[in-house]
């Protein structure tokens, strides 16, 4: 199974976009200087989401995209599902014509696989992957001042 620079992409671009539309609609450029990543492939990657209903865009001055709802309420497998078109493990796509029409031995093996992840990814959204963000970021700020003080303390 791969998960693609597609998938990857539009995680990160939709995260972008929930930490950053406090203010309003979000342009690709902003999202592209900030990440790294493409603005042509932004522009792909975000017909693919609005299309599958979890952005919108705004058209005109101060235009951009938004969230088309709360971030607690978009799951990552619905992100990777939009991007990617399908993330399968299966060599048949879950046809179970593995081998001349037959299920080879290990396709509920990776069957198996297939529903996990994607359990996993649904019971992820936005919204909490935002705040582990948060917490480590507010960890490794209390860090640097215990450090400091410490620094502080020997002098």
């Amino acid at each position: 199974m791969r998960l693609t620079t597609k998938g990857r992409f539009a995680v990160i671009a939709m995260l972008d976009l929930a930490m950053h539309s406090q203010c309003g609609a979000v342009n690709l450029t902003a999202i592209s200087e900030r990440q790294q990543i493409s603005l042509s492939y932004l522009e792909q990657l975000f017909g693919k989401l609005r299309r599958a209903g979890l952005v919108e865009s705004i058209r005109g001055p101060g235009g951009g995209y938004v969230l088309s709802q709360n971030a607690a309420q978009i799951n990552i497998a619905d992100i990777i599902a939009a991007a990617e078109d399908m993330l399968d493990a299966t060599q048949c796509g879950g046809h179970a014509d593995c081998q001349s029409g037959t299920p080879c031995l290990t396709h509920d093996l990776w069957t198996n696989l297939n529903k996990t992840i994607d359990s996993y990814l649904r019971n992820i959204s936005l919204q909490c992957i935002l705040n582990q963000h948060e917490h480590r970021l507010n960890n490794d700020q209390n860090a640097s001042h215990e450090q400091a003080v410490t620094l502080v303390s020997l002098h």
